[in-house]
């Protein structure tokens, strides 16, 4: 293994330094960052001249230019990592430390979102091969997949913003726009229900009636002003997922599961009201994060206790459950953080913003108000990039789980009586992830590596707003100080992957012939 990583090390060394030494010099040779000047009529033109070009450098041709930028990088192995300054003299370095957490922020939620969403349909649509579920998916990933990012985020945009914080100035719902919303919320109820007609037809009917009377109440009780969950509602979907994900993780037969996974539901939600004391206006993230790394902590040994055999899907339905009931709470939390913040003169009644990251006009120390306006900034193009991104897993999750349900082993398991769930999730699932492994590694790995177009569409100054910044400018620092941290990511994102493999294979050993 170890002999294995270092020749594999000293690929990327080789890739890293012919793809940066390409970059560098077809960048160089593209623009002539004195052609401006050439053209000014200024009295000091000459002057200026010759400051740039000492500046950049331009007295030495672009192939031993480009060593001078590498030792810059080298030096990072003796403390001095230097990449340059900036035609506005700004340290390469610092212009990039600024722009990552951005990046991450912009990026990490759309990623992961997409990923999970995408593998867990995908596997869906694989399972109901053929079916109305399935058609529809299918669909629906084509249509996404071929939608361009920025036409989608100029809908989002107009619709879920514009149009959104206009409802909200008088917050009516149209029963025309009533009965549309329920007849597509029962369509895709029924596309989840296979068997008769019959079946179907109820499936719609229920899914069009609860959608109608939810719309109603939200119209007649103008809940969208001053929204919350409530306990009774967080009650009845803790319940619903310990029934779920025990029928996923663990059978329904596996009653402890299930007793595991109601114990932490009812837990989540007796902490309801005292979470309002532990995490209160003048808190932040980590008294957050402590309490639910408790709740976690609590719920794992709850599912030790329920279980002295076969632990692993009791102790997962009880932390899952405890953690998305708990995730509900601080949902209803921020629900009721939400009409102080739409009535702040910084917001002004148009909560949904489509600029920035943040309202820098917003002055206020409560925690719950700084966290909506991130999240409110940050759901559109999230929303963006997941719609975008999710549609490839969905196809290459269903086809890999597809082309592993038609091997002799998953026969021979359904042969011996194993329930369909086991084949799934213990057999089928773990294969199956193989060929998806290298397209989420290479995912996580281009979080850094920014959206340039969603970037510029929404007014983020991320890592993509600086690679477009700096082509344009032809600062050539700035390009190759970018291009490299997001080369670097890509080839160790194939060598995590690589080794990965091993992990969901046992037949796959790295390192032997």
């Amino acid at each position: 293994m170890l002999a294995y990583i270092a020749r594999r090390v000293a690929i990327a060394v080789m890739i890293l330094f012919g793809s940066t030494f390409i970059t560098y010099n077809l960048e160089a040779y593209a623009g002539d960052p004195l052609l401006g000047l050439a053209e000014s009529t200024a009295p000091n033109k000459e002057k200026l001249i010759a400051q740039l070009t000492a500046q950049l450098q331009l007295d030495v041709p672009p192939p031993a230019r480009y060593f001078l930028w590498l030792k810059g990088v080298l030096g990072g192995f003796i403390g001095h990592f230097d990449l340059g300054v900036t035609r506005q003299s700004r340290s390469v370095l610092d212009e990039i430390a600024s722009a990552v957490p951005t990046t991450v922020r912009l990026l990490t939620t759309s990623t992961v979102l997409a990923i999970v969403l995408g593998i867990t349909l995908g596997v869906i649509s694989a399972i109901r091969q053929y079916s109305r579920l399935d058609y529809t998916m299918t669909f629906t990933v084509f249509l996404l997949f071929s939608l361009p990012i920025f036409w989608v985020a100029v809908l989002l945009k107009q619709f879920l913003a514009i149009s959104f914080n206009d409802y909200l100035q008088d917050p009516k719902i149209n029963y025309l726009a009533m009965l549309v919303i329920a007849a597509i919320v029962g369509v895709v109820l029924a596309g989840f229900v296979s068997g008769s007609r019959k079946r179907v037809l109820i499936t719609w009917a229920s899914g069009f009636a609860v959608t109608s009377g939810i719309l109603i109440y939200i119209d007649q009780t103008r809940w969208a002003l001053n929204p919350s969950l409530g306990i009774f509602v967080i009650g009845v979907c803790g319940v619903g997922l310990a029934y779920g994900l025990t029928y996923v993780f663990a059978g329904m037969h596996n009653r402890r599961a299930l007793y595991a996974g109601l114990t932490s539901a009812a837990l989540a939600v007796i902490m309801y009201y005292p979470f309002r004391a532990l995490v209160p206006a003048s808190a932040g993230f980590p008294q957050l994060l402590a309490v639910c790394l408790v709740m976690l902590a609590v719920a794992y040994f709850v599912g030790f206790f329920f279980t002295k055999i076969d632990k692993g899907p009791v102790i997962r339905v009880s932390i899952l459950v405890a953690f998305l009931t708990s995730m509900l709470t601080v949902v209803d939390r921020l629900m009721q953080t939400w009409h102080s913040y739409m009535t702040d003169p910084a917001v002004d009644g148009r909560p949904v913003q489509t600029v920035g990251p943040m309202n820098t006009l917003l002055q206020t120390t409560d925690f719950w108000m700084i966290t909506l306006d991130s999240l409110v900034h940050v759901a559109l193009p999230t929303i963006a990039l997941t719609l975008v991104g999710f549609s490839g897993y969905v196809r290459y999750a269903r086809g890999s789980l597809l082309e592993v349900l038609n091997m002799d082993y998953i026969r021979t398991a359904r042969a011996k009586g194993l329930a369909e769930r086991e084949v799934i999730l213990r057999h089928a699932l773990r294969n199956a992830m193989i060929p998806l492994t290298t397209l989420v590694a290479f995912d996580i790995a281009g979080i850094l590596g920014g959206a340039i177009i969603t970037e510029s569409v929404f007014g983020w100054h991320g890592m993509g707003s600086l690679f477009n910044v700096a082509i344009q400018t032809q600062d050539l620092k700035l390009l190759m100080g970018t291009f490299a941290i997001t080369s670097f990511l890509a080839v160790m994102a194939t060598l995590a992957a690589d080794i990965i493999y091993s992990a969901l294979d046992p037949r796959i050993r790295i390192g032997k012939k």
